[in-house]
């Protein structure tokens, strides 16, 4: 039987925007990469993009997604306000069954957004207003709604702030006191350089599970090539997926190394979603207690799925 899985981070509503490379350019855009904004900012964007489609979001929002796709039983703790943005984003995720374990009310900020720009080659670039997800506290954890899960997944961006950082740890902790395996992205290169020193020391200390893709371990061990990194990580005895994109990927599991060669597809048509939908399949598996190499393979599944089409959900 599925056991439950709870997620937990920053829930923003994604707006879809089809664009060319000039645009990017005109807005002092890098291509690839999550630029953090501002209110203002955000505001400006959507008033000169013509949206293409939006969608309840996140990183860790998108892999319980995936596991509901797969008839899993997630569950998903994020800030969200009373407003137009906070209703889609809890009916979007209500509609697919997930459960929402958080209680909106009225609050100064708005629910927070991501713009994401998609370019004809499938490359994504995104800039997040974070809005009241930024604001998730330690007083937003009800110990009740954690007890009943196997595994609490926390994403990388959520240590961003300090008062969300302080919520991550004193999850860790109620994780600990629970027996419940900790799991945690890496999310992005610019967060893994922010936080390198925290994330090692959360890598030692509190996780079980770490999942990135392979240039976000190399920066945060410090390595420029992986199988340095991979020497490294085998001393620290914990269970470290690594994504590789068309490389497939790999787990360290044990001191031993586990390959998973990569799905090929026709054409890729939008990239958004591949590590979250690779972590959703990955943890159908690990829950269903399979192999890891068969846990590697699921994930490949969903992520080649997921990347065929515009958007991070599967119908």
């Amino acid at each position: 039987m599925f056991e439950k899985i709870l997620g937990i981070g920053n829930a923003l509503i994604d707006i879809f925007v089809k664009v060319d490379d000039s645009f990017l350019l005109k807005n002092n855009l890098i291509k690839g990469s999550m630029k953090l904004i501002e209110k203002d900012e955000f505001k400006n964007l959507k008033n000169i993009i013509k949206i293409e489609k939006i969608q309840a979001g996140g990183s860790v929002a998108n892999t319980m997604a995936g596991i509901s796709y797969l008839k899993g039983k997630p569950s998903f703790i994020g800030k969200i306000t009373s407003d137009e943005f906070g209703r889609i984003y809890k009916k979007s995720l209500e509609n697919i069954n997930v459960n929402f374990c958080y209680s909106e009310k009225n609050e100064d900020l708005e629910t927070g957004g991501s713009i994401i720009f998609m370019t004809p080659d499938s490359e994504r670039t995104m800039c997040t207003y974070l809005g009241i997800s930024s604001q998730l506290s330690k007083e937003d954890i009800n110990e009740n709604e954690l007890k009943n899960h196997k595994i609490i997944f926390l994403e990388g961006y959520l240590w961003d702030r300090g008062i969300s950082g302080e919520m991550f740890k004193h999850v860790i902790n109620l994780g600990k006191k629970n027996n419940i395996e900790i799991a945690m992205s890496l999310s992005d290169v610019f967060c893994v350089n922010r936080h390198r020193d925290d994330f090692l020391n959360l890598l030692k200390n509190d996780l079980n599970i770490l999942i990135g893709n392979e240039n976000e371990i190399n920066q945060l061990i410090g390595k420029d090539k992986l199988q340095d990194s991979i020497n490294e990580l085998k001393k620290i005895k914990k269970l470290i997926i690594i994504t590789r994109n068309k490389n497939g990927s790999l787990a360290i599991f044990n001191n031993e190394i586990i390959n998973c060669e990569s799905i090929e597809v026709k054409k890729v048509v939008d990239s958004t979603g591949a590590g979250d939908l690779f972590a959703a399949g990955f943890f159908k598996e690990y829950l269903d207690k399979s192999n890891i190499k068969q846990c590697l393979y699921a994930g490949s599944e969903l992520a080649a799925k997921i990347i065929q089409k515009v958007g991070a959900r599967l119908n």
